[in-house]
């Protein structure tokens, strides 16, 4: 928990610290944007991803953590080759993990109906 509090500080001290620095270059900072966007869907999809492993007693970090590092690099790795392109590539990484990110919802609701199903059944 401590972890993910100083993660937390560290990143809101650096986003509001970075912008007023402007240590990166002008076509960067236009970008970054879309940069971040991508970043905070792969966090969503794995928080959510490492939610739904956890309800279904499969979780393990180490799945998470690479899934986390591994799906945002290769997502800004996409949007970055597509700018060099001029084609919009970071369209797919938003597809993909919308459409992630709505399925790990899905089965959580399921799975949390199942256990409030299974909670009544055993009151009433």
């Amino acid at each position: 928990m401590w972890l993910g509090l100083i993660a937390l500080l560290f990143g809101l001290v650096l986003g509001l610290w970075l912008p007023s620095v402007a240590v990166l270059p002008a076509n960067l900072q236009q970008q970054l944007p879309n940069y971040l966007g991508l970043a905070i869907l792969a966090a969503i999809d794995a928080t959510l991803g490492a939610w739904r492993a956890n309800m279904e007693g499969t979780y393990d970090v180490g799945v998470f953590l690479s899934g986390f590092f591994v799906n945002t690099i290769a997502a800004a790795s996409l949007a970055y080759i597509g700018d060099l392109l001029g084609v919009n590539l970071a369209l797919a990484a938003i597809v993909a993990f919308g459409t992630r990110i709505f399925n790990n919802l899905a089965a959580i609701r399921r799975i949390m109906l199942q256990r409030w199903r299974q909670k009544m059944s055993r009151v009433g």
